[in-house]
């Protein structure tokens, strides 16, 4: 009887046993089942709580919109309200051919705005020769370069189908060469060109246009950042619009990056304030192309002095290896460093707790360059800052493993043999020999500057290095996007490391494009280089005039950066300043002109279902200026903290402030 109550006992907790192990299971295959098909709702989730490294501070409220102090930092230049975007065709546009001349199968190389001014130009290209496109390749996310294998070169960027759609009454677009030619691709058969940048119209006319219809393909390797020239003749007006629609329509990025930074942009409006976003240009090839090496000291200076050195051996520079880089700057060649950039912003009125948004795929330096910035100040962000690392990674799909980041202990060192030598050799004591030299294991000099203290000749870059380069163009596909969507934008630098228009200039171009009114200051380098240098001694007690006079200059540089940008920017890069031909005015464009200084050109009066809004729009200008009459004076500049701290120039009292401030809106006020 007892061992039958045993077997009883045990068959039960066998039961129980078995129903645990079903319910464990049940569980697990029920929380990857909502971890699978709920990550859209866990990142709606995530972006509501504060999961990321940037806590807002702020001390003052929100100021009213309708405030002198708000319309002067943040409102909308009036001047340019009554420009509107129109790239439509207005002339005499026919749909592409049916029976074209052949296709075009182009390789870009570069980076985020030479891919983007290059995608520009050979669809100008297939127009003018009536080919058909075949979607570009981007030398930079092909397979090779380690990418994640569910992307395809364009698509990693740009969506492929809102590309061939948006753009089928210009070009006729496929994604692959037909099956026939794909053959003669891989036996190298095809006929190949190097695009020669800034080429003519004539030149494809007269060298490719034969070979094309002769056999039916040529591939064109493009690798300058453009392949047609920027100005073109008048009665190729229609194909800059082309240009315009490409840049500003089509070329949409794909919806895993369209979404993370509209979501990043949402982040960033949370607050409920503007914000500025701020691109500081310091590329190592920028700061090697003008001889500004000297601003960065250690191993940075070194790889700047390489890098120019590199460029001299190939023929991009002719000028002298080292260059005085404290005359390059005064000059206006090099760019405004973050701490210049911070003294002008906080000069001109933009409060420490004003949200800053650094754009730009890397900052040469790292972020010991910014220091400054973010003591000046209190919320400096950039992407990381305003996303977590699974969205990051998400962007980047399913990559293999080609490196792995685990820590590694340094291999054990053997102890030296001494030689028979010195066991045999004369009498003790006898002076000891130099010691051995240290030895130097891989993990010593591993990462992108390591090379330096090794070899004069910088080594082939890894795989991790490549796929690096790919998540950058995502990472400045997202800064571009939200710059673009910016309050304020502000560019440290607009010259790549080629003296070419840069990210910078694009996304000057397409706010000048899209919304021309928000405020977009473009300094002057040189002159800005002056000011700072007359207070150098004592940069945060500037006094009376030095601060007007920086006021004045970020003010005047709205309008007056328009007419630099069209005399020198919009010779080598069109999409840099996009007007008067992708623009219209619904005020006359006589009195725009003449009141812009010649900066836009000669704009067209835009149609009449455009010009409709223009009565609204004066009489909203009317309330404004009603506005400044009634509140004329502003937050002062300088002023004390909570903790009785004097933040600027204590010599300056509240009179004096009121009256600069009072001086700025009158001086302001035509603007």
């Amino acid at each position: 009887m007892k061992g039958k109550g045993e077997m009883v006992l045990k068959s039960r907790m066998k039961w129980v046993g078995l129903v645990g192990i079903v319910l464990s299971a049940f569980s697990l295959f029920t929380h990857f089942f909502l971890a699978r098909f709920t990550q859209e709702g866990i990142s709606e989730f995530q972006s509501s709580v504060t999961i990321f490294s940037w806590r807002p501070v702020f001390e003052h409220a929100v100021f009213p919109p309708n405030s002198p102090l708000f319309r002067r930092l943040w409102g909308p230049v009036r001047l340019l309200e009554s420009l509107h975007p129109d790239a439509n065709p207005r002339q005499h546009y026919p749909d592409p051919s049916l029976q074209s001349n052949g296709f075009i199968f182009v390789r870009i190389q570069g980076g985020f705005h030479e891919i983007r001014n290059s995608i520009c130009d050979v669809v100008v290209v297939a127009r003018l020769l009536n080919a058909t496109l075949v979607i570009p390749e981007i030398q930079s996310t092909t397979s090779s370069k380690g990418i994640s294998s569910q992307f395809k070169s364009f698509a990693y960027l740009y969506s492929e189908d809102h590309f061939i759609t948006a753009l089928s009454r210009d070009v006729k677009i496929v994604k692959t060469l037909p099956r026939n030619l794909k053959g003669a691709r891989r036996k190298k058969e095809i006929p190949r060109f190097k695009a020669p940048y800034l080429a003519s119209p004539y030149f494809y006319r007269r060298h490719v246009l034969p070979v094309l219809k002769k056999h039916l393909v040529v591939e064109l390797v493009v690798s300058d950042g453009g392949c047609m020239q920027a100005v073109l003749p008048p009665d190729l007006e229609e194909y800059q619009r082309l240009r315009c629609r490409v840049a500003f329509h089509a070329l949409r990025f794909r919806m895993e990056v369209q979404d993370l930074a509209t979501k990043i942009l949402q982040r960033l409006r949370a607050p409920g304030r503007p914000f500025i976003a701020y691109y500081p240009g310091m590329t190592r090839e920028a700061l090697a192309y003008y001889g500004c090496a000297e601003l960065f000291q250690d191993v940075h200076n070194e790889l700047i002095e390489h890098k120019r050195s590199w460029m001299r051996r190939r023929g991009i520079i002719k000028g002298k290896l080292s260059v005085n880089s404290e005359e390059q700057q005064l000059n206006g060649s090099c760019p405004l460093m973050p701490e210049e950039v911070g003294i002008l912003l906080r000069a001109h009125g933009y409060s420490w707790d004003t949200i800053i948004y650094v754009s730009g795929g890397e900052v040469f330096g790292g972020q010991r360059t910014l220091i400054p910035l973010h003591a000046i100040f209190e919320n400096v962000v950039d992407r990381t800052s305003l996303s977590s690392p699974w969205e990051l990674n998400r962007l980047y799909g399913r990559e293999i493993n080609v490196d792995s980041n685990y820590p590694r202990s340094p291999p054990s060192i053997s102890k030296e043999q001494k030689p028979d030598a010195w066991k045999t050799d004369g009498p003790r004591p006898r002076p000891l020999p130099p010691p051995p030299a240290r030895p130097k294991y891989p993990h010593n000099i591993e990462g992108w500057w390591g090379w330096v203290a090794e070899s004069d000749i910088e080594p082939e870059s890894t795989v991790m290095e490549l796929r690096t380069n790919a998540h950058k163009l995502l990472w400045e596909a997202i800064d571009y996007f939200i710059s673009v969507e910016a309050d304020v934008f502000i560019p440290g630098f607009d010259r790549d490391g080629k003296g070419h228009p840069n990210f910078a200039s694009l996304v000057m171009g397409h706010r000048l494009y899209q919304s021309a009114s928000l405020k977009t200051y473009r300094p002057d380098r040189r002159e800005v280089a002056t000011l700072l240098a007359e207070t150098r001694d004592h940069l945060y007690q500037a006094n009376y005039t030095w601060l007007r006079s920086i006021r004045r200059h970020l003010r005047k540089s709205i309008l007056d950066g328009l007419m630099e940008a069209s005399t020198t920017s919009k010779s080598i890069s069109f999409l840099s300043h996009p007007v008067p031909e992708c623009s219209c005015s619904r005020q006359d464009p006589a009195q725009l002109q003449a009141q812009a200084g010649g900066g836009l050109g000669a704009v067209q009066h835009c149609r009449g279902w455009m010009r409709s809004e223009s009565g609204m729009q004066s009489k909203d200008k009317q309330n404004e200026e009603d506005g400044d009459e009634d509140d004329p004076t502003s937050e002062l500049f300088f002023k004390y903290s909570s903790e009785n701290q004097v933040e600027g120039n204590g010599d300056m009292n509240s009179k004096e402030a009121i009256l600069l401030n009072d001086q700025e809106e009158l001086d302001g006020g035509e603007r």
